[in-house]
């Protein structure tokens, strides 16, 4: 019987493929309590990878109660109370300090009753394409965010429909999936219908839209408000050293130029609230304590892990549209 399966060429680490075949075994029953598990010898041999690469996966079994070491004769299954009734492949488009928050909420919600494996695609179709083809069939779970990729739809059919979540972006082509998502054109419009008693002093509103990895939706908002309340506005796709006019108002929803509207404003001496402002795009921490706080428009990324989770839990098939709301501070 061949407990241990390894794909060469796979993005997976070879250590996890150990991991991974030897739980699905568990939970296939393939293996019981006190079955050996193949030697680290045999496994090496066999699949031409190093030692230290099984022994690490080994170990990590060990660590997790699921086998145990016996000096001189190996690794046997120590216990095969392992929950296994969800085993969860997580695929996230980017690592971030917003989507840590998601994922830590989504964690403690669960309380350790699921397996969790997370991957990233990196906004990559390809490697998208090769983690759902290389998992189809692991996992009881698949939970999915495909980002503003085009072409997704097809993939994501690869697998079983009542299985599949889709996380934070989806779009008319992925409406038959349960969900977890925002709604940018209406948090956009709202959180800028929100300040608007704010924006009236100011003269324009510029929204830097890099769009490789945003939402379309950020810019519907964004004209829908303007062209209704009638303020000059403009879309760039890049700011590094543009001048900044006075009454400007900045929408960012990229942090790497929201640090580059903030030092182009330090060499023109401008002030923050006085001269010009700031929106930035999704909350973190630490975008209360920059320049005495940044005003953000930002879901809810805690809510958003827990309603994951919470379907998850109880197999709930939804499509749930999580909430979004303006947060006031010293940018405008």
């Amino acid at each position: 019987m061949k407990l241990i399966k390894i794909t060469p060429d796979s993005v997976i680490p070879k250590y996890q493929q150990i991991i991974n075949s030897i739980e699905q075994a568990l939970a296939q029953q393939l293996l019981k309590k006190n079955d050996k598990l193949p030697s680290i010898n045999k496994v090496c041999m066999e699949f031409g990878i190093s030692r230290d690469t099984v022994l690490y996966a080994y170990e990590t079994l060990k660590k997790r109660g699921i086998v145990n070491a016996i000096l001189g004769k190996g690794y046997y299954i120590k216990s095969t109370d392992w929950d296994f009734e969800e085993r969860i492949f997580l695929l996230f488009d980017e690592l971030n300090a917003f989507k840590e928050t998601l994922y830590n909420s989504f964690l403690e919600e669960l309380q350790q009753r699921s397996n969790i494996h997370v991957f990233f695609h990196y906004f990559n179709i390809d490697v998208f394409k090769k983690l759902i083809e290389e998992n189809n069939g692991n996992y009881t779970k698949y939970i999915i965010m495909p980002g503003n990729m085009n072409n997704t739809a097809p993939i994501i059919k690869m697998l079983p429909k009542k299985d599949v979540y889709i996380l934070d972006q989806t779009n008319l082509h992925l409406r038959e999936y349960s969900s977890v998502y925002q709604n940018f054109a209406k948090d956009m419009y709202n959180g800028l219908s929100k300040a608007k008693a704010l924006l009236k002093a100011h003269q324009r509103l510029i929204l830097i839209f890099p769009g490789e990895k945003e939402p379309i939706g950020m810019v519907e908002g964004f004209t829908s408000f303007c062209e209704q309340h009638k303020k000059k506005h403009i879309v760039i796709n890049n700011f590094t050293d543009e001048k900044i006019l006075d009454g400007d108002v900045f929408i960012i929803p990229d942090d790497k130029h929201l640090v580059n509207v903030i030092k182009q404003s330090k060499k023109q001496k401008l002030k923050i609230k006085k001269d010009f402002g700031i929106i930035s795009y999704n909350e973190t921490p630490l975008k209360g304590i920059v320049e005495s706080g940044i005003t953000t428009i930002s879901t809810d990324f805690w809510q958003m892990g827990k309603i994951l989770a919470e379907m998850i839990l109880n197999s709930k098939q939804e499509r749930i549209e999580n909430a979004s709301d303006l947060i006031i501070r010293n940018s405008l």
